[in-house]
């Protein structure tokens, strides 16, 4: 046999993983629970901040959505997660199966990782744009976009908050990059943990000192698009998900 390498904590804990699970049971129910709690965790900041009037001196709108506006998006977002994400999730299954989705250790090495996530990154926001850009067209906006819009002032929750339509266009810019490299669970996972706490970021409705977008060249965050939503939609621009350069 291969000379075995010392296991890390994360090799044990995802050997535990697969041990305790079925590779369908990770890639559906596994992930979907992973999704809502970094969701749900990440984006409930901003909401109490807005709420309560923390940090106003960083809030980027000085308007500020009521708590009904607030609970009516949570509601819709549970019922949507439930009955749009989850089907998808467990439908997708046989697909991604077929792309090369592999859970298997050894766990592949951080080079391929990071590589696969940034261009995961780089290709999502290319489509996410072109297809961002056809929603503000005036059929589309009004019968399907218009209802993410319904929030002119966002807070993080609010980025998931769509028509289901847009849901499922939307799920497959994600889905590009990892069909077409056939990924394991593991960079599937973190690159959807990345890409919720970027779109949480991003409608967060707060730029502080610390936002990414001041460390990070060509990345958009809070400050880009909080604009897109403040303006009238035939003019706003700022169409990508992730970067600068797609705009300009």
């Amino acid at each position: 046999g291969h000379p075995t390498m010392a296991a890390t904590p994360l090799d044990s804990a995802w050997e535990w993983l697969i041990t305790n699970f079925s590779e369908f049971q990770l890639a559906t129910v596994v992930t979907f629970v992973l999704h809502e709690s970094v969701f749900f965790l990440s984006g409930f900041p901003s909401l109490l901040f807005e709420r309560f009037g923390l940090f106003a001196k960083y809030k980027i709108q000085k308007k500020s959505n009521t708590s009904d506006y607030q609970n009516r998006c949570v509601m819709r977002l549970i019922l949507y997660h439930v009955c749009v994400n989850l089907p998808v999730m467990i439908f997708s299954y046989p697909a991604f199966k077929f792309m090369g989705l592999r859970s298997s250790l050894p766990l592949p090495h951080w080079t391929v990782i990071v590589s696969q996530v940034l261009f995961y990154f780089i290709l999502e926001d290319f489509i996410f744009y072109w297809g961002h850009r056809a929603l503000h067209t005036k059929w589309l906006y009004k019968h399907v976009h218009s209802v993410h819009h319904e929030y002119a002032t966002p807070f993080g929750l609010t980025s998931e908050y769509a028509h289901p339509a847009e849901i499922l266009f939307l799920g497959f810019a994600t889905v590009v990059g990892p069909a077409l490299t056939g990924p394991h669970l593991f960079t599937l996972w973190l690159w959807m943990v990345l890409r919720v706490l970027e779109t949480v970021e991003a409608h967060s409705g707060y730029h502080f000192p610390w936002s990414p977008s001041n460390f990070l060249p060509l990345y958009g965050g809070s400050d880009f698009h909080d604009y897109h939503h403040r303006v009238l939609y035939t003019k706003s621009g700022n169409y990508a998900s992730t970067f600068v350069y797609m705009d300009w």
